[in-house]
């Protein structure tokens, strides 16, 4: 490797490496307040809501990498514009051309490594924290998951509990439905099969439900059953994606699309993940053109401020797509892809003369 390209490349690591350990402290602490405020009236340990902050803080690390590294690239230009090391290197021969060229291609790799190690370690701390979370949580008593069994419900109303498992769904309709109902302390009180039941209201009709208690059972044409789901909660039920790694998010897709569920917020997760090293690469390309554009301002302050700014207005852009992806206004190609595209065009328009700069 040649000695110039070790330069950038380290010197683009020390800069990440700074921007990192920075970020990672402000995310640590505005966990730790959330946490702090989330337990004021539970008596919790200190100790506990520290771990539960170093469980979430990757995930909130990883949705700011594009960001993370549109600072890095900041500060790595402002450490060779400081030292002048930027014109060392243009005399040498080196245009800036082969400067962006180094690190969008750096970029690109690191964003590979991150979705392939980063993520599965954060999903699985997050899973973890959603985990020890949930069981402070209003909605805790409510569980509904989806697997390849189809969907299932754990609901408490009444100090009952039910639990439901249903083959699929078809419009306001859950199909091929088993339900055990217990008691408070989870003694069974009875059974009840049917192949349909109506969810439009979360108080559910069941057509010809066959109810079993102990060894008999009787036949109802129609039973009315009371929960704390309905055809709209069901459809809209938070899942938080962020805990599921790659593999687990397809073997997710592929039960969703059996049940006959809605795949649109695990194909947006899983479109968004597949192009996080070409967001990177772009975020990078952007931020190393402004840098060529200002570098005639020494103000350290205003460079990173305006790198905040554009950070900003990149963000809301993408979360004004993903809004409209997730809830089916756009495809999920467009909404994930349009925001890209902008960002390149943007690149384009900068990029012209960079080596006169």
């Amino acid at each position: 490797m040649k000695i110039y390209i070790k330069f950038i490349v380290s010197l683009f690591f020390k800069s990440f490496f700074y921007v990192l350990v920075v970020m990672t402290s402000l995310v640590f602490i505005l966990n730790l307040l959330a946490e702090i405020d989330f337990f004021r009236d539970l008596n919790i340990g200190a100790s506990y809501t520290l771990f539960l902050s170093f469980l979430n803080s990757p995930d909130m690390i990883f949705e700011m990498f594009p960001f993370i590294f549109l600072l890095t690239t900041q500060l790595f230009f402002i450490k060779l514009l400081k030292n002048n090391e930027i014109d060392v290197l243009k005399y040498s021969g080196l245009k800036n051309s082969k400067i962006l060229f180094i690190l969008s291609i750096v970029s690109f790799i690191s964003g590979v490594l991150i979705i392939i190690f980063f993520y599965n370690f954060s999903s699985n701390l997050k899973n973890i924290y959603l985990e020890l979370k949930s069981k402070y949580t209003v909605d805790g008593k409510y569980l509904a998951v989806v697997t390849k069994n189809g969907l299932w419900i754990r609901d408490k109303i009444n100090n009952k509990i039910l639990v439901i498992n249903s083959s699929k769904i078809e419009n306001n309709y859950l199909i091929g439905n088993f339900i055990t109902e217990f008691d408070s302390e989870y003694n069974v009180l009875r059974n009840i099969k049917s192949d349909k039941i109506n969810i439009t209201n979360k108080e559910w009709l069941i057509y010809d439900g066959k109810i079993f208690n102990k060894n008999n059972y009787e036949l109802k044409s129609e039973i009315k059953l009371l929960t704390n789901f309905d055809y709209k909660r069901i459809q809209t039920l938070y899942s938080n994606l962020s805990s599921l790694n790659i593999l687990e998010l397809y073997e997710l897709k592929k039960n969703y699309e059996k049940l006959n569920y809605s795949t649109t917020e695990v194909n947006l997760q899983l479109l968004r993940l597949i192009t996080v090293p070409i967001y990177l690469f772009l975020m990078t390309i952007f931020a190393s053109l402004i840098m060529f554009k200002i570098r005639r301002l020494e103000n350290t302050t205003l460079n990173i401020s305006l790198g905040l700014f554009f950070s900003v207005i990149i963000y809301y852009i993408n979360n004004f797509f993903f809004v409209l992806g997730s809830t089916e206004r756009i495809s999920v190609t467009i909404s994930i892809f349009l925001p890209l595209l902008l960002l390149t065009m943007t690149n384009g328009l900068m990029i012209n003369k960079i080596n006169e700069k």
